[in-house]
């Protein structure tokens, strides 16, 4: 190849010819799909389009300009030359590689090309581009002058059920398109009503005419704000996304106009999937001889979709008490079915997991719905994997009860496991099922308080009482009898001994620090687990109460103290009596009575209920109209989100209604039949006494006292 001819001196030239000429031929298209997003969305989207189908049509001339190579060049110079005796391909070998002959020949061609150099772009194609343009233009005079039809769909009739004023305009056709999120999975409809429930994130598109044309309208929501309406020929159009459910009404700017009546926008929230165990069939199951799987069966529902995969968290605990380690592991599970109901089936490895004896495996499912953004998440009930115990461990009173337990004895550290978790969940369950789950993990940690008690001698909390004196008397049927009759060694039936010490404490009575575990504990040890029970007895509490923000302190503290019990190694088994106080000789059989006083607790004010509520439920009795200022009394009553109004929605309309119509007995009467549930119902109190009859108050008068 020569320095005076390169092939891109050539190629170049034709390239940009050959991309500019298929810009020209596409941009028509491109022209037009802009056209169509204009008219079906907007302008913001005729921009997006016509962005995008330019750079596509770019990209496909550019792509399409490649094809002009070295090869091409060639058999185009030949073509358009003859006199080069197709020989062009000399002008760009090497030199190295021609023979003399072919040197001279490259020569001649090269003088012939400079003498007169080839013009090689091709030629325009002004028919093709004249022929696009032209019918894009008519494509896009079509789009942009033929009416839209939806303007000409005929609309439902009005329902604001306002007067007719002449000059004054109001609505007379409406209709709300409903165009629900992508994930539902629900097609778009159409409501000839203006008061919906659709799916939270829905778009709602309003299509509304007037009679007379106003200036200007609004949608104007309950709280004041206002979504400007958009006039289209004689249609006005409005969009929002329901992101919750509100209260508005149409109002057209012009004077006189009356007020119409609120619409009412439900959001139907998305509710949480729903997960239930298949199989197995109980919670707690037993290793079986020669058992390498452990099959689960789990089925999820969801009111749009589950997600195709599942999340299955297995936890293996070791150990024993509270030196127990675990190790958590997430298999993804694959399920199958509908959309909206899938089964997960899963085989657990138990050689994999290192699942030995002594173990517990706890599995449980996490599965997801298809909600965007934002999926929620939910999670199935544990299920517990363990080995049956030994012989020797199931001897006794511990054996029993453990075999009876549906699940394995929580340790403290588990408790805090727990509450932790119940606090980490996003979003919150209802206050009632949280209130529920704490309640359930207070009674996990009241079982473990009992059994460190035990320890210390404390009484077993559910034994029967011993008698007093609120018992029922015997009767003539069933006699007296204060021990039952016992059994001896030899089968023979020993009658009870009245008065007999070691019955009676048998019948009743409770030895403190008798047992060996209430006296195995040195007096340091001991005063460590008492503090850890106190411990425990307040973390109950709240737990119980619903706050476990609150216990994880105390639990946290008797875990701290449990490990110091556990670290002693000092045992004794104590045979002294308890060491009370002295008692001050001094202070008794004096006769003082210095300081004594009366104690009564002084009287609390009871915290009164708003007036609001009551006050207007007996006004709106009345045949008379309602003071405005009631109203709005009652309206902040209602922005203070009282407990016995579940519908704040309704509440806001009745009140809107009333205010609207003061003569409406029927809006009047639905507010009453409202603020009657809603209203507090009063404290119980002491019925005053009865007046005294003839016969009392001579009574009272012989006692010199006045009633």
């Amino acid at each position: 190849m020569t320095a005076a001819f390169r092939p891109v001196d050539f190629v170049r030239p034709a390239q940009r010819r050959h991309i500019t000429d298929d810009v020209l031929v596409g941009a028509p298209a491109a022209a037009v799909a802009a056209a169509i997003a204009w008219r079906a969305v907007g302008p913001l989207a005729a921009v997006a389009v016509a962005v995008v189908a330019l750079a596509v049509v770019v990209a496909v001339a550019v792509q399409r300009a490649q094809r002009l190579d070295r090869g091409w060049l060639i058999g185009r110079l030949d073509a358009a030359r003859p006199d080069l005796d197709d020989s062009a391909d000399l002008l760009f070998a090497d030199d190295g590689g021609l023979t003399p002959l072919a040197r001279l020949q490259r020569s001649r061609i090269e003088r012939r090309i400079a003498a007169a150099m080839p013009d090689l772009r091709p030629s325009w194609s002004a028919r093709r581009i004249g022929l696009t343009w032209l019918l894009a233009l008519v494509a896009i005079a079509a789009i942009v002058l033929i009416p839209d039809r939806r303007s000409s769909t005929i609309l439902a009739p009005s329902s604001e059920d306002v007067p007719v004023i002449p000059g004054v305009p109001r609505l007379v056709g409406q209709r709300l398109r409903i165009i629900p999120p992508a994930y539902t999975g629900l097609p778009p409809r159409d409501a000839a009503t203006l008061d919906i429930a659709a799916p939270q994130g829905s778009r709602l598109d309003w299509t509304l005419t007037f009679a007379p044309e106003p200036p200007a309208a609004d949608l104007v929501l309950a709280d004041g704000s206002r979504t400007a309406l958009t006039r289209n020929g004689a249609v006005w159009t409005a969009r929002r996304t329901l992101d919750r459910s509100l209260l508005y009404r149409v109002v057209p700017r012009a004077a006189g106009a009356a007020v119409p009546r609120l619409h009412r926008l439900d959001a139907v929230v998305d509710a949480p999937p729903q997960v239930k165990v298949v199989a197995p069939d109980r919670s707690l199951s037993l290793v079986t001889p020669g058992q390498h799987s452990w099959p689960l069966v789990f089925a999820a529902t969801d009111d749009y979709g589950v997600a195709a995969s599942a999340q299955l968290h297995l936890t293996i605990a070791e150990g024993d008490g509270e030196n127990v380690k675990f190790r958590e592991q997430v298999v993804t599970v694959h399920g199958s079915g509908s959309a909206t109901a899938k089964r997960f089936a899963v085989a657990v490895d138990l050689p994999a997991l290192k699942f030995v004896a002594g173990s517990d495996l706890v599995a449980q499912l996490v599965v997801t719905d298809n909600r965007t953004p934002g999926p929620q998440t939910a999670r199935s009930s544990s299920l517990i994997l363990r080995w049956p115990a030994s012989e020797g461990e199931a001897m006794g009173m511990e054996g029993v009860v453990t075999r009876a337990l549906p699940a394995y004895f929580r340790s403290e550290r588990q408790i805090i496991i727990d509450a932790e978790a119940l606090l980490a969940t996003r979003p919150r369950p209802a206050p009632p099922r949280f209130l529920a789950k704490s309640d359930i993990i207070g009674a996990d940690q009241r079982l473990l308080r009992l059994r460190y008690g035990q320890f210390l001698g404390e009484e077993q909390e559910g034994k029967t009482p011993p008698p007093t004196a609120d018992a029922a008397a015997p009767t003539a049927d069933a006699p007296t009898t204060p021990n039952p009759p016992t059994a001896e060694g030899d089968g023979k039936v020993t009658p009870p001994r009245f008065g007999s010490e070691a019955d009676t404490l048998a019948d009743y009575g409770h030895v403190h620090d008798e047992s060996e575990a209430a006296t195995l504990l040195d007096p340091g040890t001991r005063k460590s687990l008492k503090g850890a029970l106190d411990a425990m007895w307040q973390a109950e509490l709240h737990l119980r109460q619903g706050d476990p923000a609150a216990a994880l302190p105390f639990a946290h503290t008797a875990l701290g103290l449990i490990k110091q019990v556990q670290q002693a190694t000092r045992l004794f088994v104590a045979k002294v009596g308890p060491e009370l106080p002295a008692i001050d000789e001094t202070r008794r059989l004096t006769g003082k009575r210095d300081g004594l006083a009366h104690r009564d607790l002084p009287p609390v004010a009871a915290t009164a209920a708003d007036p609001a509520p009551a006050v207007i439920w007996r006004a709106l009795a009345a045949t008379g109209s309602v003071d405005p200022t009631q109203l709005a009394a009652l309206e902040a009553w209602l922005r203070t989100d009282p407990a016995g109004v579940d519908d704040r929605l309704a509440f806001a309309a009745a009140i809107d209604a009333v205010r609207r119509e003061p003569g409406c007995s029927d809006c009047r009467e639905a507010l009453r039949g409202l603020l009657w549930r809603a209203q507090v119902r009063p404290a119980a109190a002491a019925a005053p006494r009865a007046a005294a009859t003839a016969e009392g108050r001579r009574y009272l008068d012989a006692l010199r006292i006045t009633p």
